[in-house]
């Protein structure tokens, strides 16, 4: 009796850099239930450098916005032939292409937990997740694909093969062999820390450790940047303005990361790196580090927002100098 064919999935997540490190966990488990199946992803353009590193992924199809991209992804996705295609991200435009490609099975999230609930019309089975972390929820549409029921997050992400030129010519010209990264930046202001505290983070640092900082400035974060060397004194910290490999391989070579609930602080701590994680508003139980990492949270139950305001939070500034010196130097010493 001849063998059933593995099936052809397609994943849709399009982005953005924290969601799709969470995603990495329900992936995987799809491996691990799959092993010979074709598993195929589906990104907006400028994060496919990022799906590259995913060791567990065959394709990655680019999306552009604008009708002319979204035409040219369609006709890719349906060239594929998936058999199953699992939205990930619950927005009318993600699961139109879920629907689009042609996959006879489409598996999303049940309306109530859809980010924009009418998307859910466009599966053919929906799901009601389990867990309270991003990455558990995922695991749930997953599971309902068929992969094996886990507790474990794993993400399948390596660094780039070769060191960039531009990270290497860096470290060298500033004599940097090891090193902790802080990055300022980030989409909301409210889930940030000010940037004469990390500046003052970096002046303590070498004070007392002799740790030099390299400074994280993504794209059009190079002001912030410069006012956390400002803010640094005689501490040196030096200014990176990475792409996305670039980024990749910085965190992944760091002895330490310390951000805020943002994307580099999700990529460090998925390729490895330990991290200081510093939330205010958000809630750590649901968009912390995985699979682990150190996490500051002086915020009261009721501070919990994902409101995005555009002013430094109170919850976010009652982190002192003093408390993330003091996690730096415990997660720098445990890497020893």
């Amino acid at each position: 009796m001849p063998q059933a064919r593995e099936p052809n999935f397609l994943v849709v997540r399009l982005g953005s850099l924290g969601d799709l490190i969470h995603t990495l966990p329900a992936v995987a488990a799809l491996r691990a239930g799959f092993p010979g199946a074709t598993i195929d992803w589906v990104v907006e353009k400028k994060w496919s450098p990022l799906l590259e590193l995913v060791t567990v992924v065959e394709g990655v199809i680019p999306w552009r916005r604008g009708a002319a991209g979204s035409l040219a992804c369609v006709r890719e996705l349906r060239r594929r032939r998936y058999s199953c295609a699992i939205d990930f991200q619950g927005l009318y435009k993600s699961s139109l292409l879920a629907r689009f490609s042609g996959a006879p099975r489409r598996i999303g999230f049940d309306a109530r937990f859809a980010r924009e609930p009418g998307a859910s019309r466009f599966y053919t089975q929906r799901v009601v997740p389990a867990g309270r972390h991003v990455a558990e929820m995922n695991l749930s549409l997953a599971v309902a694909a068929g992969a094996p029921k886990t507790d474990t997050l794993d993400c399948p992400l390596r660094l780039p093969a070769e060191e960039p030129a531009t990270l290497g010519e860096m470290l060298d010209r500033d004599g940097l062999v090891e090193y902790c990264v802080v990055s300022p930046g980030g989409g909301w202001r409210s889930k940030c820390w000010p940037p004469e505290r990390y500046g003052a983070l970096c002046a303590e640092l070498w004070r007392q450790y002799s740790i030099r900082a390299v400074v994280n400035a993504g794209p059009g974060e190079e002001e912030l940047a410069r006012s956390v060397i400002a803010a640094a004194a005689q501490a040196r910290p030096v200014l990176f303005s990475p792409n996305l490999r670039e980024l990749a391989a910085l965190v992944g070579r760091a002895r330490v990361v310390v951000a805020a609930d943002t994307g580099p602080l999700h990529l460090a701590a998925a390729l490895g790196t330990r991290v200081v994680a510093l939330f205010g508003p958000t809630d750590p139980a649901r968009n912390g580090p995985i699979p682990k990492g150190a996490v500051l949270r002086n915020a009261a139950e009721d501070e919990t927002t994902y409101k995005r305001g555009d002013s430094y939070s109170p919850s976010m500034l009652a982190l002192s100098v003093e408390q993330v010196t003091a996690a730096v130097e415990r997660e720098w010493s445990a890497g020893s």
